[in-house]
């Protein structure tokens, strides 16, 4: 597989990555980034003799605007996008996806951290199902289902190369492993059942949008099982208890930044996760899981 990395400079380096394939219909890419970083990735395009006009196909993981908020700007230069047949309506037309983005982000940062989100032609997107196989020149993509993160997740494996959107974690710049938990749509025993599925795939290597290709599979699937265990277990003791939101969330900062404490990291690497996977979405999803699943009479 003849594979290219473009870091788009989601307004740091190593946060967000683009996978740009050669195949014998020109590249195709996996995941986009969102539109404020889509000049970046356009000048990554041309640093490897593309325009996104040259893009004919697509593939996003999920519709979290971290990971497909870019991917109109191919449509409208002719790309077909491919995705969940259940985030497929909402890459046509996002409003109901723009105004769940904004309740969780607020006003203020939506524009800032997301920039434009437009609606795509219907033709230029295909809804894609689980073990289907999508042939793409020479390049065979085959669609493996894997929510828990969203609802709306594939995973995407090239020959044994795996491409996890956010199932995998995010492991940043050699900080620690972490998942991420946002709202609203975590759901841990579909996300632990995704990951033995990755497990028994076995690939080679696994690359994560949150950023890089890392081959020791098993050791960093084990991890992040046992963070969401971990986390889950914290969380739930605490809702369980009776404490509020604010009080759980302000107490899992604590909590969640002394696990990058206990690491060694450096106040520049953290940052990149707290742009990414701050704790505050993290607690929110997980409190959400909570409240709708785990409690008696949820």
């Amino acid at each position: 597989m003849d594979l290219k990395i473009i870091d788009v400079n989601f307004f740091t380096t190593e946060a967000v990555a683009s996978y740009l394939i050669e195949t014998g219909e020109g590249p195709m890419l996996i995941e986009t980034g969102p539109d404020t970083s889509f000049e970046n990735l356009k000048s990554g395009l041309s640093d490897l003799g593309y325009a996104p006009s040259d893009v004919k196909h697509v593939f996003v993981t999920h519709i979290h605007l971290d990971h497909s908020g870019a991917a109109w700007h191919f449509a409208e230069a002719g790309s077909t996008i491919y995705v969940h047949p259940v985030g497929a309506p909402h890459l046509v037309d996002p409003e109901k996806l723009m105004r769940s983005a904004t309740r969780i982000y607020g006003e203020d940062n939506m524009r800032r951290l997301w920039g434009e989100v437009r609606g795509m032609d219907k033709d230029r997107v295909v809804a894609i199902e689980d073990g289907q196989v999508i042939n793409i020149g020479d390049v065979e993509v085959k669609i493996i289902e894997t929510a828990g993160h969203a609802g709306h997740h594939h995973c995407y494996l090239i020959e044994n190369a795996l491409f996890t959107g956010d199932t995998a974690g995010c492991l940043m710049a050699g900080g620690p492993m972490i998942p991420a938990t946002p709202p609203p749509e975590i759901h841990l025993e579909k996300w632990n059942a995704s990951i033995e599925k990755m497990r028994e795939i076995s690939p080679d290597i696994l690359y994560l949008t949150h950023f890089g290709g890392y081959t020791d599979v098993g050791p960093m699937l084990d991890d992040a099982a046992e963070k969401l265990e971990e986390w889950s277990e914290w969380i739930g003791e605490r809702v369980s208890a009776g404490k509020s939101d604010e009080e759980i969330t302000e107490e899992f900062g604590d909590y969640f930044r002394g696990i990058f404490e206990r690491e060694g990291v450096s106040e520049e690497v953290y940052q990149k996760y707290d742009l990414m996977t701050p704790y505050h979405m993290n607690a929110g999803g997980l409190i959400r899981y909570w409240k709708k699943y785990m409690l008696p009479g949820s």
